[in-house]
């Protein structure tokens, strides 16, 4: 029954991905407003697919931020897209992937690229977004993990934060993001289990996807830390080590079920998520 599942949920879940990128492309090519509003409902549907319930602690940033999260691997774009609307911050070479490419750039991800004579575009690009009041996705480990640990964060990644934007030239608000996959089946999820559902070092995808379909429903909790600034936090260095220590934080609190009463979010549109309790590289 389980194989039967999880042949089926794939077929729906690519079958959905084609009517969503057609439609994306579309209002998109005919600078529709829809556009914006598209991937919000994709990541809904993706994981009410999966059967994911979301647990959300806090209040995410807006007018202009940046978020900065642990990564885990492909579901984080999901899930951290379901909780508020949001663009990504991703190498360029994550353009170039199958799939996850295609999805990255229909969600108005930017490709930050390593030349240094493309650093001054790409922070222009930056800050016009941050300006415009869009909230920009960061995963400071330049990797992914096995979902159990938090990896050290790179403080070049938070370049962003150096930047001033609005008529008041403020420095851009900070938000560090923990996620952490807590539960399968509505029971707690072990350590030995949660690499079934993290994307990392040299998994072939194929195999990865198939194991994420066939394994079953996932419960995560999501929790946003209060924000800070790099003025608050001294220097890049610094406000690096402190959203590190904060995103460790709350992902060790939420695996041992420590964690506040959560505030839960998107109800009507993630089936499930009033059911039961929860248990007490860069994007692409």
């Amino acid at each position: 029954m389980a194989t039967l599942r999880a042949a089926w949920l794939l077929v729906v879940f690519l079958f959905m991905t084609l009517i969503v990128w057609i439609v994306l492309t579309t209002t998109l090519r005919l600078r529709l407003d829809a556009s914006r509003r598209i991937p919000g409902i994709f990541h809904r549907m993706v994981l009410r697919t999966l059967g994911t319930r979301i647990s959300v602690i806090g209040t995410p940033v807006s007018g202009g931020g940046l978020m900065a999260a642990n990564h885990l691997g492909w579901l984080d774009i999901p899930i951290i897209g379901t909780v508020t609307d949001v663009s990504f911050v991703a190498k360029q070479e994550v353009g170039t992937w199958a799939f996850f490419g295609t999805l990255a750039r229909l969600q108005r991800t930017i490709f930050i690229r390593r030349e240094r004579a493309s650093a001054a575009e790409d922070r222009d690009t930056i800050r016009k977004r941050l300006a415009a009041g869009e909230v920009l996705v960061i995963f400071p480990e330049g990797t992914s993990s096995d979902g159990n640990r938090v990896l050290p964060f790179k403080s070049s990644l938070f370049s962003a934060a150096e930047l001033k934007v609005g008529e008041d030239q403020r420095h851009v608000p900070v938000q560090p993001v923990s996620i952490a996959y807590v539960g399968l089946h509505g029971m707690p999820m072990g350590r030995e289990t949660r690499p079934f559902f993290a994307w990392y070092g040299d998994m072939d995808l194929v195999p990865h996807f198939w194991g994420v379909f066939r394994t079953g429903p996932m419960d995560v909790v999501v929790e946003l830390h209060k924000p800070l600034t790099i003025a608050e936090a001294g220097d890049r260095k610094r406000l690096a080590a402190r959203v590190e220590a904060t995103v460790r934080a709350g992902l060790v609190r939420a695996l041992r079920g420590q964690g506040a009463t959560a505030e839960i979010r998107n109800e009507e549109l993630i089936g499930g998520l009033k059911d039961e309790e929860p248990e007490s590289e860069e994007a692409a």
